[in-house]
């Protein structure tokens, strides 16, 4: 597999309500390639926000099949990343890169 750029790793930050709660004990969410692997990952958030990473955990929310209008279609797959970054270190994902 081509080593993937920093940039193109980190698709874009997941602001919800529970990634807002998570924010408070030093994790933060980012859309991911689906192809991206956690050392991928890791070496692109401390490259791009200068900061240590301590753990990554990644997730598949398979697509669903959802109706609007009695059209159906099926959302795409998306893969996440719980980033736990290092005590005394953080994100501000309201900022652009």
């Amino acid at each position: 597999m081509k080593k993937l750029d920093s940039y193109d790793v980190i698709i874009a930050p997941i602001v919800t309500e529970k990634s807002t709660m998570a924010s408070e004990f030093g994790k933060v969410v980012f859309k991911v390639r689906p192809e991206a692997t956690k050392s991928d990952i890791k070496s692109a958030v401390e490259q791009l926000f200068n900061v240590k990473v301590k753990s990554v955990n990644t997730l598949v929310r398979k697509g669903k099949l959802k109706q609007f209008r009695g059209r159906r279609a099926i959302q795409s797959d998306v893969k996440r990343a719980v980033v736990t970054l290092e005590e005394g270190h953080s994100i501000d994902v309201t900022t652009g890169l």
